[in-house]
């Protein structure tokens, strides 16, 4: 039962140039893994009824186009997603367009993640989009997950090392889905800010994103086994420290 809640929370990121590609992954992983991020490199490639035919194979999915336009393009695209099944989509963007984004998913089952601070971005590059020195990253992501929860948005997307702040600052409202996860001893790549599988879940992630280490992996499904392995662990003692 541990192994299949740990099973749950991995969500391996489909970044290939073409469908062919993440359809022969998908096969090799199996029942290993039963969650998908499908995201922009294949989105002009097919993605969208890849990720019709994943729900049709019982495989649940993130759909990770980063919805950012006027309300009611907004509104149309979030209902669009919620017809035909996804189970996560991400949105950014200011109070009112998070707004139409919950308005457009009504009653569907589907979880609008709300983008917060990409885990390849740190202090240097906040910075340059134009924000005073004195604003932390941590600072920003608060800030972006607390708009998150007045407009009525399910969870953020955010690095493993906010997710206390945040818990704090939205009194465990807001589910927490983070990327930038590494194994110890793994190389970072161009992910700033990081943590292991066990330390997001003990933490208190909910979901962990990850792509490389297992996608480009010479046996993606024993990597893909090696980090369930992680995440159980972790919920094991996450559930003994209550």
């Amino acid at each position: 039962m541990l192994e299949d809640d740990a099973r749950d929370k991995l969500i391996v990121a489909l970044d290939f140039a073409t469908i062919e590609k993440a359809e022969r992954l998908v096969e090799e992983l199996g029942d290993e893994v039963t969650f998908y991020k499908v995201g922009l490199g294949l989105q002009l490639a097919g993605g969208d009824r890849f990720a019709k035919a994943l729900k049709r194979t019982k495989k649940r999915v993130f759909l990770d186009y980063k919805y950012f336009d006027i309300d009611e393009t907004i509104r149309s695209a979030v209902a669009r997603a919620a017809e035909i099944g996804i189970d996560f989509l991400t949105i950014h963007g200011v109070g009112h367009i998070l707004q139409a984004a919950v308005e457009g998913k009504g009653n569907a089952s589907l979880k609008l993640l709300c983008v917060t601070v990409l885990t390849s971005m740190d202090a240097a590059d906040i910075q340059e989009m134009g924000y005073p020195a004195a604003i932390s990253v941590e600072d920003l992501v608060v800030q972006r997950a607390k708009k998150a929860l007045a407009a009525g948005v399910d969870g953020v997307i955010a690095s493993a090392q906010e997710i206390i702040r945040i818990r704090e600052a939205a009194s465990n409202k807001l589910m927490l889905v983070t990327p930038g996860i590494r194994s110890a001893g793994r190389d970072h790549g161009d992910q700033k800010r990081v943590a292991t599988p066990h330390d997001a879940i003990s933490w208190g992630a909910d979901y962990l994103v990850m792509g490389r280490q297992i996608t480009q992996s010479a046996d993606p499904r024993a990597a893909a086994k090696e980090v369930v392995s992680e995440i159980a662990a972790a919920l094991k003692d996450r559930a003994s420290s209550k």
